[in-house]
C-alpha cells in the first residue's frame, strides 16, 4: 500500500479515539445513575440532514408537487405489475418493507454452484418462529459451538409467476405465456418466484448513497435503468423542434432511488413477464387511469384532492396526463414516433443466470410515442420524488439527540452507551441515518482503508461490509460485476481498471490512493441498512435469517456466524463482544427508540392507498389450487387505505 494511503488509514483509526473517550460518560459501570452523554459524539437528528435532491432536477420536472403525486400513484398501483396485482408497494408496504410469511422463502439462487432446493420448508411453506434463526447453535453465545442446523435459504418477498411477454392485446393488457419454472412450482403449477435476497426499507432510501444490497443502484441516474454511468449506451429522447427528436444521454446526480425504481418494473422474478421494456410498460400504463383499481382514502396527505367521484382511482384521465403535469415538454411533447427498443429488459440479475428465456415479442411494434420512450425516466424520477418524502425524523431518538433528556428511559440511554462503545454499533450504523452507506458519510468517503478481520489492510467500499451472517460463496453480493463485467465494487474498479475508469463510473477521482493490484474487499459484502424503524422491519439481514431483534444482537454478541470462513473479507469490528443478557435487553430496546410512530400507524407521509397483495398460494407445500393455466391460485390480504391520520398498525413478522 502507497505511504499516502497507509496514512489515510491511520487517520481513519484516530477518528475513534474521541469516541471511545466519550461514551465513558454515559453510564457508570454499575448501571447506577444515567449520566448525560456528549451529544457531539452520538449520531445526531435526521432532521439536521437535508434530503438529497438532484442538482439539475428542474431540467426534467417543472413541477414537483405534481411529480411527488405521480410518483406516489405509480408507487401504489397494482397496475404495474404484470399480473394488475403486483405494485411496488407489494414488497415495501409495512415500515417499508414486507412482514409476509407463507411462501417467502427462496432457495440459494445466488451461490457460487446454485441451489435450487429449499431447505427451511418447501414452495409455499408457512413460516413460523421455530424456523428462525436459520443457523441454529447450541450455544448462542458461541459461534464455535456446536451447529444444531443450518440452512442456506432466503426469506423473502413473493414477486410475480414466471412467464414470458409477447404484447399487448386490443385492450391494451398484456398478452403472457407460461413459463415452467424449476425451481418454483408444486408438481408442475407454478408458484409465485421469491426474490433471492430480503426486501429492505425504502423510508429513509433517500438518504442511501447507492441502493439495493449490493449497491448495484448507482447515485446518478441515466434515466434508463439502475447502472447510471455504468452504461454508456443509455439514452432518452428529447425534442428539438416541433416533432423533431435527438436521441441523449443524461447523468442526474443524487438520484438512487430513481436508479432502484426502474429495476424492479421490469423483473422477471419482482414484478413482470420475461422480456417486457420500459416503452412497452410507458404504452400500457400511459394509456391506463391512476390507481384504477384500487380504493384511495378522501384524507390522503398527496392523493386525497385527486381521487375520483367513485373513490376508486384518482381523476386524471390517464397517466399521460399526470407525466404532463409533471415534465418538462422537451421529454414527451414530439408527435413523431420513434424507433427505438430503448431501455431494453430488465438486466438486473443477467449474470445470475435468474432471468428465463424470453419468447420475441410477437404482438407489438418497434415504433413509440416519446413520451413512451422515455417512460422510464418519468417513472424513475417521479418514484423518487414520491420516496423522498418517506423520511422518518420524529423518532424518540430524535428528540433526545435535539436535547429531550427524557425523551429516551435509563434502559435506552444504556443501551445507547453499549451501541457507541461496546457494542461496535455505531462504527458501522453512524450517523443520524444511522448507516455508514449514506450520502452524507461517503461525499467524500466512497472508499476507505482498513485492517480486515485477518489483520491485512485492504481498500473497500464504506458502507458495505462482510460480517459473516453467511458463507461469502453464498452470495457475493458487491463483489459481483454489473451486466457489462464491471466490478460493482467501485475499490475494485479503482484497483483493476485505474482511476481514470473509476472516474467514469463514479464520477469523481477516488479520494484515497489506490494503485493498480492494490489488495481490495468486496465480496460477501452488503450495504449496510438504517437501523431506523428497525423494530419494524423483520426478518433481517440480506438473507432473511434472522427473526428478533434480540437474535440479532445475539449474533453480533458471538461475532457472527461465519467469521472464520470470511476472514479475508470481514469486518474486523465483528469479534465477540461479551454482552451480559442485561447489555442485550438493553441495547434491544435502544434500538426500539429508533421507530417513528407515524411509521408504525401509516399516518402521513406514510399514508397510502388499498392494495390487496398476494399471500401464499391456496394449499399447502404438497398439494396447490391451479387456476386451470398452470398457475397456483393466490391467496390475498387487503391493506385497507389510510388517510393522514392513520389507521391500525400491522402486525410484525410472525407477531
Amino acid at each position: 500500500m502507497t505511504p499516502s494511503a497507509h496514512s489515510k488509514f491511520l487517520s481513519e483509526t484516530m477518528k475513534f479515539i474521541p469516541l471511545i473517550l466519550a461514551v465513558n460518560l454515559l453510564v457508570s459501570a454499575s448501571y447506577g445513575q444515567v449520566e448525560e452523554p456528549v451529544r457531539t459524539q452520538m449520531p445526531e437528528s435526521l432532521r439536521t440532514r437535508k434530503v438529497p435532491e438532484p442538482s439539475n432536477l428542474s431540467q426534467f420536472v417543472k413541477n414537483k408537487a405534481e411529480a411527488i403525486a405521480l410518483g406516489k400513484a405509480l408507487f401504489w398501483d397494482a397496475q404495474v405489475g404484470s399480473d394488475n396485482r403486483t405494485a411496488c408497494a407489494s414488497c415495501h408496504f409495512h415500515a417499508g418493507a414486507d412482514n409476509r410469511s407463507k411462501h417467502q422463502l427462496s432457495p440459494g439462487l445466488l451461490r457460487n454452484i446454485p441451489d435450487t432446493t429449499l431447505q427451511v420448508g418447501g414452495q409455499n411453506h408457512q413460516l413460523t418462529k421455530g424456523d428462525f434463526p436459520f443457523h441454529k447453535l447450541s450455544d448462542i453465545n458461541n459461534r464455535h459451538s456446536t451447529v444444531i442446523s443450518d440452512k442456506n435459504d432466503v426469506a423473502s418477498s413473493q414477486g410475480v409467476f414466471p412467464e414470458d411477454y409477447l404484447g399487448l392485446d386490443a385492450n391494451n393488457q398484456e398478452i403472457r405465456a407460461r413459463a415452467l419454472d424449476t425451481s418454483f412450482n408444486i408438481r408442475r403449477t407454478n408458484v409465485r418466484r421469491v426474490e433471492p435476497r430480503n426486501t429492505p426499507t425504502v423510508i429513509n432510501a433517500i438518504f442511501n448513497q447507492r441502493n439495493f444490497w449490493d449497491g448495484r443502484a448507482m447515485d446518478t441516474f441515466n434515466g434508463v435503468n439502475p447502472f447510471g454511468r455504468r452504461d454508456s449506451s443509455a439514452k432518452l429522447w428529447k425534442t428539438r423542434s416541433g416533432s423533431d427528436v435527438f436521441e441523449v444521454a443524461v447523468t442526474i446526480d443524487n438520484a438512487s432511488l430513481a436508479s432502484q425504481a426502474v429495476g424492479p418494473p421490469l423483473s422477471a422474478f419482482e414484478m413482470s413477464a420475461g422480456g417486457k421494456t420500459f416503452p412497452e410498460l410507458g404504452r400500457r400504463l400511459l394509456n391506463a387511469k391512476p390507481l384504477a383499481l384500487q380504493w384511495v382514502n378522501r384524507q390522503d396527505s398527496i392523493l386525497g384532492s385527486r381521487i375520483a367521484a367513485t373513490g376508486k382511482g384518482l381523476n386524471s384521465a390517464t397517466y399521460a396526463d399526470m407525466v404532463r403535469a409533471s415534465f418538462q415538454s422537451s421529454w414527451w411533447s414530439s408527435t413523431g414516433r420513434i424507433n427505438s427498443s430503448t431501455a431494453g429488459t430488465d438486466q438486473s440479475y443477467k449474470t445470475m443466470d435468474l432471468t428465463p428465456s424470453v419468447s420475441p415479442i410477437t404482438n407489438s411494434t418497434s415504433s413509440y410515442t416519446q413520451m413512451e420512450a422515455n417512460f422510464s425516466l418519468f417513472f424513475g424520477l417521479a418514484v423518487q420524488l414520491y420516496e423522498a418524502t418517506l423520511v422518518s425524523d420524529q423518532s424518540p431518538y430524535d428528540k433526545f439527540a435535539e436535547g429531550q433528556s427524557s425523551a429516551l428511559t435509563g434502559q435506552q440511554k444504556r443501551g445507547l452507551e453499549i451501541f457507541l462503545d461496546k457494542g461496535r454499533c455505531v462504527n458501522c450504523h453512524g450517523g443520524a441515518e444511522f448507516t455508514n452507506a449514506s450520502v452524507h458519510k461517503t461525499t467524500s468517503e466512497r472508499l476507505s482503508l482498513m485492517l480486515m478481520g485477518d489483520s491485512q489492510e485492504a481498500v473497500y467500499d464504506e458502507g458495505f461490509y462482510n460480517i459473516g451472517v453467511r458463507p461469502t460463496s453464498d452470495d457475493i453480493g458487491v463483489g459481483g460485476k454489473d451486466p457489462f463485467g464491471m466490478p460493482l465494487s467501485l475499490s475494485r474498479i479503482a484497483s483493476q481498471r485505474g482511476s481514470s475508469t473509476y472516474k467514469n463510473i463514479a464520477g469523481t477521482f477516488p479520494n484515497t490512493s489506490v494503485e493498480f493490484g492494490d489488495r481490495t474487499v468486496g465480496d460477501g459484502g452488503f450495504k449496510v441498512p438504517t437501523l431506523r424503524n428497525v423494530e419494524l422491519t423483520a426478518p433481517y439481514f440480506h438473507n432473511g435469517g434472522t427473526r428478533t431483534l434480540r437474535e440479532v444482537v445475539d449474533f453480533y454478541n458471538r461475532g457472527g456466524d461465519f467469521g472464520d470462513q470470511n476472514i479475508n473479507d470481514l469486518s474486523p469490528d465483528i469479534t465477540p463482544l461479551g454482552l451480559s443478557d442485561r447489555e442485550k435487553d438493553d441495547l434491544v430496546a435502544f434500538l426500539k427508540s429508533l421507530t417513528d410512530e407515524r411509521v408504525r400507524y401509516r399516518r402521513a407521509p406514510f399514508d397510502h392507498p388499498q392494495l390487496v397483495i398476494p399471500n401464499g398460494q391456496q394449499g399447502d407445500t404438497k398439494s396447490i389450487a391451479n387456476d386451470g393455466t398452470g398457475k397456483a391460485v393466490d391467496l390475498l390480504l387487503e391493506l385497507p387505505a389510510t388517510g393522514r391520520n392513520g389507521g391500525r398498525a400491522f402486525p410484525n413478522f410472525l407477531e
